[in-house]
């Protein structure tokens, strides 16, 4: 198998952060490596086994279909340069909150890399799963909660999109969702109270991170650093405008992790990777 020879792989992630940029030939060549290694993989993923995870031991993700997509492609290059940098800050990070965890993986490997989680999902079936894999995994320091994360406690109607389950989210969080649709409520933390607990937001709020990060209030990252998936193109016109002139730093996978200098440097979709914020002047790779 193609994943016993990734053994180092999370080291040489976290040594060339300045590759990581789509556009780079290296980025290039270690995701088709990627989805070879992993999709090769599928039929231990399909019968419930552990794969050979790098530096990480061992995994265990029973396989999943989650509309167009499936549980295999949440091992992209984009989630293991983040799965990278756990791993070279696990003696940095005391504790996390996965926002919007799915099924657990990033709440599983931050808990491989000795980091207590709070791992939060909405999705009643995403849920079930992500306790279940939390379980297969002897997690024992990830406290998971059926719930979305906005900017004060309440309840809120969520959007369930089927034809691919991981595009749901909070209800207006994106303008035009398509296909067929379930609408229905769910609990909703406050993120100010999480930012109380924790010193590492990993944010997947489909579209819902704007209104986060403008609700975050600005002493909050003193502590806390935070990487976000900027959605859409009105998400990435809040985040420049929220931290604009600020003591508070975002870099850009697209820049190769360098500091965010105009609007054009914000990712307005997953494509173009993701964003670091932090009150740190470099990104500690």
């Amino acid at each position: 198998m193609l994943l016993d020879q990734f053994n180092t792989l999370l080291q040489v992630l976290a040594s060339t952060p300045q590759y990581h940029a789509r556009s780079t030939a290296l980025y290039g060549f270690l995701d088709g490596l990627v989805k070879q290694a992993f999709h090769e993989a599928k039929p231990a993923f399909e019968e419930g086994h552990a794969i050979p995870f790098a530096e990480l031991g061992s995994l265990i993700l029973p396989y999943n279909k989650m509309g167009a997509i499936d549980s295999i492609d949440l091992f992209g290059l984009d989630e293991l340069l983040m799965f990278a940098f756990y791993w070279k800050n696990r003696s940095r990070y005391k504790r996390a909150a996965d926002i919007g965890a799915n099924m657990g993986l990033h709440s599983i490997v931050l808990s491989k890399c000795g980091i207590a989680t709070e791992a939060y999902e909405p999705d009643p079936q995403h849920f079930v799963k992500l306790q279940r894999n939390l379980e297969l995994n002897q997690v024992r320091d990830c406290t998971p909660y059926q719930a979305a994360v906005s900017g004060q406690d309440g309840t809120m109607q969520f959007c369930r999109v089927l034809g691919n389950t991981t595009s749901s989210h909070l209800a207006g969080a994106k303008p035009n969702p398509y296909g067929d649709l379930e609408y229905f409520d769910v609990d909703v933390k406050d993120i100010n109270a999480i930012a109380a607990r924790v010193d590492l937001f990993k944010i997947d709020a489909e579209g819902h991170e704007g209104v986060l990060l403008n609700a975050l209030k600005d002493n909050a990252f003193a502590t806390v650093d935070a990487f976000v998936e900027v959605g859409t193109p009105e998400s990435a016109r809040v985040v420049f405008d929220r931290f604009k002139g600020s003591s508070i730093n975002v870099f850009a996978q697209k820049r190769g992790w360098a500091r965010v200098e105009s609007l054009d440097d914000i990712p307005v979709s997953y494509k173009e990777g993701g964003i670091f914020i932090s009150s740190k002047e470099h990104m500690p790779w």
